[in-house]
C-alpha cells in the first residue's frame, strides 16, 4: 500500500512539471518602498531578467511593444509626483519590424515612481505592467501588484504589502471573484493540459536546431574546399605526408593529426568569437543597423575579389613566419603549424563564408552556436586530407585544378552580393529610408540571379575565366536553377508571397503595389462568442493567441497562412477566434482570481485572454495555435512557431479528422 502511494505522488510530481514546462517566467519583480523624507517616498519595482529576454522601457510611443506603466487602482493621502522612471542601462535601438526607436532591459530593469504624502494616514494599491519579449517569442503583458499604507509622520513604519497583493483595496474599488472569468460556459474553460499531453504536447521552442546549424557550417566547408585556395593544396599535402616517412602508418597517422588540428583551429575561432564579445552581444551586433551596413559592404568586397577585380590576403609575413616555424620543428607541432599556414593562405576564399556563417548563427543567441557551426566547416574542409591519405589511389581520379574552380569562386561572388542586400536591408529597415522595398529587394535579386545563370552559360565573362566556351552538364544545371529561380521571384513584384525567400526579403508591409489577396481573417475576437457559434453550427474551432506586438505571430500569419491549402482550411472547415493577450480593453470590472495559490487581478480584455491560455492549456508564449471540439476539448496537440507549411496542414487536417470521428 505504502509503495503504491509513493507511486501516485512520484507520478504526480511529475504530471505537475511537465505540465508547466510551457508556463515561462522570464522575468521577476519585487516591489519596495523607499522614504526620502517626511512627505517623500519613491515606490521601486526591481525585476531580474533570465538570459535572452528583455523588458520594454517606459515611453515608447503607439503602435510598438508593451512598455512599463504604472496604473493605480486606488489611492488616498499620497500624490504621484511626475511619471514612472527607468533606471540603468537601456539599449536604444531602431526596430525593423517596429519601424520605430525603441529602449528595453536586459537582465535586469528598475522602475521608479516618486509620491509626495499629503500628511495623515495614507494607502495606495496599483500595479505595474510591462512586456517581456526574447528573440523568438513575446508574453504578453504581465501585472505588478502593490500595496502600501501607513502614516506620513511615520513614512518609515509604511508596510509593504506582497507584490501579488495582501491587502485588500478600498471597498470603492469593484471586484468580481469568479474561477471562470466573465465565462458564458464553464466547461469551455475547464483546463485541458493532461488531454494535451496525452496527445504528445512537445514544449520544446528553437529558431535554429543544432543539427541545422552543423549542416550549414559544413555546406559552407564544402564550398570552401572547391575554392581555388583550398583544392589544389590538397594533393600536395596528402603527398607530402606519405613521402615523409618511409611507415605507411605514420604518414596516415600524420594526416590524421593534420585533419584534425583544422578542427581544433576553427573550433577554437568559434569558441572565442563569443568568449569575446559574449552571446548577448553578438546577438544585440546582428541587429545592429551600422553593423548591417559595415558587413554588407565587406560582402560587397569580397564579392568583387571573386569577381576577379583584385585579390585578398593577409600579410603574406604571417604565413611565411609560421611556415618557417613548421620547418623548424617536428612531431604534432610542426602538423598543427602546417594547419594553420592552411587558414591563412585560404582566407581569402574562407573569411567570406565563415564571415557570414557567424553573423547568422549569432542570432540564437547561444554561445555553443558558433562552435557548432565552426566545427561542421571545419570537418568538411578537413576530411578530403584524411579521406585521401587513407586511399591515396584516388588522389589519381582527383579533378585537376583548372577553370571550373574560378566559376565556382565566382558563383560565390554572386551569391555574396546577394546576401549583401539581405544584410543592407536590415539597415534600411532600421532607420526608415525606404530605400529597399520588399519590390525592390526582389528587383534586385531577380537580376543578380538572372546574370548567375547567364554567367554560367558562358554569356558574361570574368578576368580569370577562361576562354572555353564549352558549358559543363552541372553548370548547365546550376545555371538552369539559377534562372528559373529568378522567374520564380517574378511575381513577388505584385505581392506574391515567395515562402522561399520570405527570411531574406523585407516585410510584405513594405510593399508599395500589391495585387495578392489571400489573407485569413478571424470569424471572432471573443473566445464564449465564437464558441457559442462554432457549436451552433456544428464546426471544430481554431484558437489563435496572438499579440499586437508578436513579431512571430506575423511571420507565420504572413509565411504560413497565406498558403493557399492552408488559408482554405482555416477559413471552410474552422471557425477561427483570434484573442490578443495584449489588448488594453477594460474589463467592465476587475476579476480576482486564484493562480498557483497566488490572488491576481484581470483588469483588460488581453489579461483574461491570457489567464485562459494559461489555466486551460497550461502555456503562455505566442504564437500559440490549438484546435478544439465544441467542448472546449482539444482536436490535437497545440502549434507554435514553425513556418514548415506542409506541418501546419497536418496540424490542421489531424484536428479535423479527430472531430469528425467524435
Amino acid at each position: 500500500m505504502k509503495k503504491r502511494l509513493l507511486l501516485s505522488w512520484l507520478f504526480l510530481a511529475v504530471l505537475a512539471l511537465s505540465v508547466s514546462a510551457q508556463i515561462q517566467e522570464p522575468v521577476k519583480f519585487k516591489t519596495e518602498w523607499k522614504t526620502l523624507s517626511a512627505n517623500e517616498a519613491e515606490i521601486v519595482f526591481t525585476g531580474t531578467i533570465d538570459e535572452g529576454w528583455h523588458v520594454y522601457s517606459t515611453d515608447l510611443g503607439d503602435g510598438g511593444p508593451t512598455q512599463a506603466s504604472l496604473n493605480l487602482d486606488a489611492r488616498k493621502g499620497v500624490t504621484l509626483v511626475g511619471k514612472l522612471m527607468p533606471r540603468g542601462k537601456e539599449v536604444d535601438k531602431m526596430d525593423p519590424v517596429f519601424e520605430m526607436q525603441v529602449r528595453y532591459f536586459e537582465k535586469q530593469a528598475v522602475f521608479v515612481q516618486k509620491v509626495r504624502l499629503d500628511g495623515g494616514d495614507y494607502s495606495i494599491a496599483g500595479y505595474l505592467e510591462y512586456g517581456a519579449c526574447n528573440d523568438e517569442n513575446c508574453l504578453p503583458p504581465a501585472a505588478v501588484e502593490f500595496t502600501f499604507n501607513g502614516k506620513a509622520e511615520g513614512a518609515a513604519a509604511a508596510v509593504a504589502a506582497p507584490a501579488d497583493g495582501g491587502t485588500e483595496p478600498p471597498a470603492a474599488t469593484p471586484v468580481a471573484e469568479a474561477a471562470t472569468p466573465l465565462a458564458g460556459t464553464a466547461d469551455y474553460w475547464k483546463p485541458v493540459v493532461s488531454e494535451l499531453q496525452a496527445m504528445g504536447e512537445s514544449t520544446r521552442q528553437g529558431d535554429m536546431s543544432w543539427i541545422y546549424i552543423f549542416c550549414m557550417g559544413f555546406v559552407g566547408g564544402l564550398l570552401a574546399l572547391f575554392t581555388p585556395c583550398v583544392w589544389p593544396i590538397i594533393p600536395m599535402t596528402v603527398s607530402f605526408f606519405l613521402k615523409r616517412t618511409k611507415d605507411k602508418k605514420k604518414g596516415i597517422r600524420d594526416a590524421w593529426t593534420y585533419g584534425a588540428s583544422i578542427i581544433v583551429i576553427y573550433l577554437t575561432l568559434g569558441l572565442a568569437i563569443t568568449l569575446i564579445f559574449g552571446a548577448s552581444a553578438l546577438n544585440a551586433l546582428s541587429t545592429n543597423a551600422v553593423f548591417n551596413i559595415l558587413f554588407c559592404l565587406m560582402l560587397v568586397v569580397f564579392a568583387a575579389s571573386f569577381f576577379g577585380a583584385f585579390e585578398i590576403t593577409l600579410p603574406s609575413r604571417w604565413s611565411n613566419a609560421v611556415d618557417s616555424k613548421a620547418e623548424q620543428t617536428t612531431g604534432l607541432l610542426s602538423i598543427f603549424l602546417m594547419a594553420f599556414t592552411l587558414s591563412l593562405v585560404s582566407f581569402s576564399c574562407t573569411g567570406p563564408i565563415i564571415g557570414f556563417l557567424l553573423v547568422e548563427v549569432s542570432t540564437t543567441g547561444s554561445i555553443i552556436a558558433p562552435a557548432i557551426g565552426m566545427l561542421g566547416f571545419a570537418i568538411a574542409l578537413a576530411l578530403p586530407f584524411t579521406l585521401f591519405a587513407l586511399f591515396p589511389s584516388w588522389l589519381k581520379s582527383m579533378p585537376k585544378s583548372g577553370g571550373w574552380m574560378n566559376v565556382i569562386k565566382v558563383t560565390l561572388g554572386f551569391l555574396e552580393l546577394a546576401f549583401a542586400l539581405k544584410f543592407l536591408s536590415v539597415a534600411d529597415l532600421a532607420y526608415g529610408w525606404r530605400l529597399l522595398d520588399r519590390e525592390t529587394f526582389l528587383a534586385l535579386w531577380i537580376v543578380i540571379f538572372g546574370l548567375l545563370g547567364l554567367y554560367l552559360l558562358g554569356k558574361i565573362k570574368f578576368p580569370h575565366d577562361d576562354d572555353d566556351t564549352k558549358v559543363s552538364v552541372p553548370r548547365f544545371f546550376m545555371a538552369l536553377f539559377s534562372l528559373a529561380f529568378a522567374i520564380y521571384m517574378i511575381p513577388g513584384l505584385w505581392g506574391a508571397p515567395l515562402k522561399a525567400v520570405s527570411a531574406f526579403a523585407p516585410p510584405m508591409q513594405t510593399q508599395d503595389f500589391n495585387l495578392y489577396k489571400n489573407e485569413v481573417h478571424a470569424k471572432f475576437t471573443d473566445f464564449d462568442a465564437g464558441m457559442e457559434y462554432a457549436r451552433q453550427h456544428h464546426r471544430p474551432v481554431m484558437l489563435d493567441f496572438t499579440g499586437f506586438g508578436c513579431v512571430n505571430c506575423r511571420k507565420m500569419e504572413l509565411a504560413v497562412w497565406t498558403d493557399t491549402k492552408v488559408s482554405q482550411l482555416i477559413n471552410d472547415e474552422y471557425v477561427l477566434i483570434t484573442l490578443y493577450v495584449d489588448e488594453k480593453t477594460k474589463l467592465p470590472e476587475p476579476v480576482k482570481i486564484v493562480e498557483n495559490g497566488q490572488e491576481r487581478t484581470l483588469r483588460t480584455v488581453g489579461d483574461k485572454w491570457s489567464y485562459l491560455q494559461r489555466s486551460k492549456f497550461g502555456a503562455n508564449a505566442q504564437p500559440f495555435y490549438v484546435l478544439i471540439d465544441n467542448d472546449g476539448m482539444p482536436l490535437n496537440k497545440s502549434y507554435s512557431y514553425d513556418e514548415d507549411i506542409q506541418q501546419y496542414i497536418d496540424f490542421l487536417q489531424t484536428g479535423l479528422q479527430n472531430y469528425q470521428s467524435r
